[in-house]
């Protein structure tokens, strides 16, 4: 299911929102990679799996991806999620759990984004 671009459901929807934000990243020539805030259909923080339940959307990794399904390139998962399939987007999972717990897990996070988003376009 793809939620209007209105719809904040989860807190990148509130961004979405933005008349013409979905269509740039539609039309952009630079490859857009996203990283699944769940883990196993558990989030990392928050209450997105509420928030997807309620509306209908499954609470996992592919899931959340279908929210963006229209622009998204790649999408980085937690080694737990890493059987997800998505029809366009190319699915990697992280090499560790998919936390950012501190600065340098958080920049291997990032380091691996990077390399997914040169490799989707390569």
């Amino acid at each position: 299911m793809l939620l209007p671009p209105s719809n904040p459901v989860v807190s990148i929807g509130i961004v979405l929102g933005v008349p013409g934000v979905r269509d740039a990243l539609r039309g952009t020539a630079a490859p857009v990679v996203g990283v699944s805030p769940l883990i196993s259909g558990r989030p990392v923080r928050g209450h997105a799996d509420a928030c997807l339940e309620a509306v209908g959307v499954p609470v996992t990794a592919a899931g959340v991806a279908g929210l963006y399904e229209d622009f998204l390139d790649g999408w980085l998962v937690d080694p737990a999620d890493a059987g997800t399939h998505l029809a366009r987007a190319r699915v990697e999972a992280f090499d560790g759990p998919l936390l950012m717990s501190d600065v340098e897990a958080t920049g291997r996070i990032a380091a691996h984004a990077l390399r997914l988003a040169s490799s989707v376009r390569a």
